[in-house]
């Protein structure tokens, strides 16, 4: 499903639909990409389809970051991971603490422009909006808010787990 960029509100139920706003939104950031997620979501954010916009928006943005809040991080393996390993000073990954972790909810942010939010992080059933900066700007602030509640983790990127052939991205 391609998600067009007009300021609408579109309803995804699959994970297919889900994965492909993802993708766009990240396709669409000129700033900032914001993750909040259970346990980096493997079903999306360890897919070509995601990493590849990811890369691009990184390499050719200036002052381009990724900023990701997880409650359960993974061990290892997981190529976003590793990605935020070799590129350490534009992916910064935070480990949730407290009472943030109970939230239940997943999203992507890309600035303060769009958005693709789950209530129920464990169902693909979501709603992307585009242009309705209120309603993400109230995300975008959620974010912030958990963000500053939450530790670096370094260790995050530093044990990302095996190695990845990062030649066919560039990098």
């Amino acid at each position: 499903m391609r998600i067009e960029i007009t300021g609408t509100r579109r309803a995804v139920s699959t994970l297919e639909d889900y994965r492909g706003a993802v993708t766009e939104i990240a396709m669409h950031a000129r700033h900032t990409v914001c993750i909040y997620t259970p346990d980096f979501e493997p079903a999306l954010y360890d897919h070509d389809c995601f990493l590849e916009p990811v890369k691009r928006f990184l390499l050719t943005q200036r002052l381009a970051r990724v900023r990701v809040l997880v409650c359960h991080p993974p061990r290892a393996g997981h190529r976003f991971m590793q990605m935020a390993r070799r590129l350490s000073s534009c992916i910064h990954l935070r480990k949730v603490l407290g009472d943030h972790r109970d939230n239940t909810c997943a999203y992507i942010l890309a600035d303060d422009r769009a958005i693709a939010y789950r209530a129920q992080a464990s169902r693909w059933a979501g709603v992307v909006e585009v242009g309705e900066q209120d309603l993400v700007r109230r995300h975008v602030d959620h974010f912030e808010n958990v963000w500053s509640a939450s530790l670096g983790q370094p260790e995050l990127q530093a044990n990302a787990g095996e190695q990845m052939d990062f030649s066919r991205y560039g990098l």
